[in-house]
């Protein structure tokens, strides 16, 4: 496993974000604002792109998906590419992450009608439908130099030495709260006087502010529906995930049973907003529209949301990111990221490598990492630093906590971020949790049903 490597890269990256953070004038806010790598966009223009060039230019095609206003950073971007390749036209595919990234484009991929690039954050289950541009690449040694350690998250081999493409942003996964609400509820913030603080202490803190409103419309805690976000906490009271082989297996993981109790008990007593885990018909699923309109009192989503509420929600409340709660295990999230791949069925590769050599650039992708407020997947920024647009706050507060946050991040969460098949285990995960919050399954019986989805879905890839 490569977690120590990681671990400093994600640490020098965080610091040297810090560093330079500087106010600016805010960008342009997008259209259709969604959450995550890991969010659920609503429906946008599916063309977003300039006229197009005269002459007989080579259209590509991205899909694509939003958390912010990074779509229209990255049109502005590309408008600048065709003006100086006339001989190129990118149109961009904007789709809802969880029912156009998750569900439609592994289909399209696995029937060979994908687009010529994509926006993912599912590297390892993906990586054989990547396109590998070293031959293509002007400077191979640039992407090695700049993007090596995430390149290791998209190889289809392990070893491999491939370049399908690049991170649009690091991530790191935890809390944020609504600190108007503990206010207004005279309940003290629990992290204001403890490094420490476990997920039964938020759960009682949130559970009174919530009960103070008396209100049917706030709740205590919200979580975006999906394993990647569940397995932080889980590692954090105990969770191991893998046997001593290697191979994914929960029916005995007591850690992981202790945190899927914990879901339980809080879907069954009204602490966890129900209708994100509950009425989500299969899919993946964000509470962050809960949030942003003050129904969640502490919302579990990640460091890409704090470009999405510096827009949407701005100073009308004070929301903030606060440390990842505690277990006897360890305090941390899950690291992460969305990247743009090349897609290997393109019938225009040199074009394709063309597009993505011109947004690698580093004064490029500083301009976008600026205007996004995402974390930068990319070393030489980490050194130079970038001068993030915002004077908010709130905004500059969460970007310190997820920073702090990176140091603790535990061995496990490296691995299973790095693990090819974790899509498969978190999928598992999440939608088997689900049957027992709606009384369909018994907690052993989902666990047990968890590991044979695991078992065979992993099976069916290597058929």
């Amino acid at each position: 496993m490569k977690h120590n490597k990681l671990w400093l890269v994600l640490v020098i990256l965080l610091t040297m974000m810090l560093a330079a953070c500087a106010p600016a004038a805010p960008s342009a806010p997008a259209d259709q604002p969604a959450s995550e790598p890991a969010a659920e966009a609503t429906e946008a223009p599916a063309e977003e792109a300039a006229p197009a060039p005269s002459g007989d230019a080579v259209e590509l095609r991205m899909t694509w998906y939003d958390d912010g206003n990074e779509g229209a950073v990255l049109r502005e971007l590309l408008d600048r590419f065709e003006a100086e390749n006339s001989d190129i036209r990118v149109v961009i595919d904007t789709v809802p992450y969880s029912s156009g990234i998750l569900e439609t484009l592994p289909i399209q991929l696995e029937a060979g009608q994908g687009p010529d690039m994509a926006r993912v954050t599912q590297f390892g289950i993906l990586s054989r439908y990547m396109l590998d541009m070293r031959p293509y690449l002007q400077d191979p040694e640039y992407w090695e130099t700049n993007f090596g350690p995430f390149l290791d998250w998209m190889q289809a081999e392990p070893g491999g030495d491939a370049i399908p493409g690049f991170m649009t942003q690091l991530t790191v996964t935890g809390p944020y709260i609504n600190r108007t609400l503990f206010e207004q509820a005279g309940v003290a913030v629990p992290s204001d006087t403890s490094d420490s603080v476990t997920w039964g202490e938020w759960a009682e803190a949130t559970r009174q502010v919530a009960e103070f409103f008396g209100s049917d419309d706030i709740f205590a805690m919200g979580m975006d529906r999906t394993g990647h976000r569940l397995a932080g906490p889980a590692i954090s009271v105990g969770a191991t995930y893998f046997d001593a082989e290697g191979n994914p297996s929960l029916v005995e993981d007591e850690g992981f049973m202790t945190m899927a109790q914990l879901m339980v008990d809080w879907h069954a007593d009204g602490t966890m907003l129900p209708d994100v885990w509950i009425g989500s018909a299969g899919s993946y699923v964000a509470a962050n529209e809960p949030f942003i309109n003050s129904q969640l009192v502490l919302y579990m989503s990640g460091s890409w949301q704090v470009g999405q509420f510096a827009q949407t929600i701005g100073d009308a409340f004070d929301w903030e990111a606060v440390p990842n709660p505690c277990g006897p295990a360890a305090c941390t999230g899950m690291p992460g990221g969305a990247g743009v791949v090349a897609i290997a069925t393109t019938e225009h590769p040199e074009e394709v490598a063309r597009v993505m050599e011109y947004l690698t650039q580093e004064e490029v992708m500083a301009e976008f990492y600026a205007r996004t407020l995402f974390i930068p997947g990319h070393l030489g920024l980490a050194e130079s630093g970038v001068d993030f647009e915002t004077d908010l706050p709130q905004a500059k507060k969460s970007l310190e906590v997820f920073a702090s946050q990176v140091p603790k991040l535990a061995p496990l969460a490296y691995d299973m971020q790095a693990y090819r098949y974790n899509t498969i285990v978190f999928n598992a995960t999440r939608d088997r949790l689900s049957q027992v919050f709606v009384g369909e399954l018994t907690l052993d019986e989902a666990i047990q049903r968890m590991q044979e989805d695991i078992d065979s879905g992993i099976a069916a890839t290597q058929q």
